[in-house]
């Protein structure tokens, strides 16, 4: 949704494609193979990023430029990893702040600062989505999936107003009750060919 609906960040990204060449680059390639996936999952399951890897393994790469290079490597490993690989064939770092050569001291401290700040804010983004689900559970607001036979109110749970819904719930506890165990009911409800509520949520997927 992030990624179809808030494109703002895409424009300026790709808007970069100018400032390479104003920088004398005569060939340009955009990465975007990693579009809607989270950075947090790692090298290994974004493509776009071992892409990236690999080409400036190859020595193909002048200059590596994102608006904000902390997005590229959003923990410590992945980040230490763009540097020894950039530093070693001697491919230079660029955001909307400047351009970093991991060869000098100083900028290798400020990239470091950089993806250290980085990773600190998705661990407090994280923190906080967490401490708003806590929150939730202690008043009773929290629903991860609906069961079958309910529908949400507002902030409340309450019998799904359907009719049909109810009478089929009620059913599969009354055969449950006279079958006892519900291996039996199951085969009962398939051998009747009669349709049971879902969770909507599930449903829909």
């Amino acid at each position: 949704k992030q990624v179809r609906h808030n494109q703002e960040s895409q424009r300026l990204q790709y808007a970069l494609t100018d400032r390479a060449t104003d920088l004398g680059f005569g060939q340009v390639e955009v990465i975007d193979k990693d579009l809607g996936i989270s950075a947090s999952l790692g090298a290994r399951q974004r493509p776009g990023f071992q892409q990236l890897l690999s080409s400036v393994a190859l020595g193909d790469v002048g200059m590596i430029l994102s608006r904000e290079l902390s997005r590229l490597s959003r923990t410590d490993k992945d980040g230490c990893h763009l540097m020894e690989v950039c530093q070693i064939f001697d491919t230079l770092l660029g955001d909307e702040e400047g351009i970093y050569d991991t060869n000098t001291v100083d900028d290798q401290l400020i990239l470091g600062i950089k993806g250290t700040i980085s990773v600190a804010e998705l661990n407090v983004l994280k923190l906080r989505m967490q401490q708003g689900k806590d929150a939730k559970a202690r008043r009773g607001e929290l629903y991860c999936s609906i069961a079958p036979g309910y529908v949400r109110d507002g902030a409340e749970l309450v019998i799904d107003p359907n009719k049909r819904v109810q009478d089929a719930i009620r059913l599969i506890f009354s055969q449950f009750n006279e079958l006892k165990t519900v291996r039996q009911t199951y085969i009962w409800f398939m051998d009747n060919h009669i349709e049971v509520p879902v969770n909507k949520s599930l449903a829909a997927k």
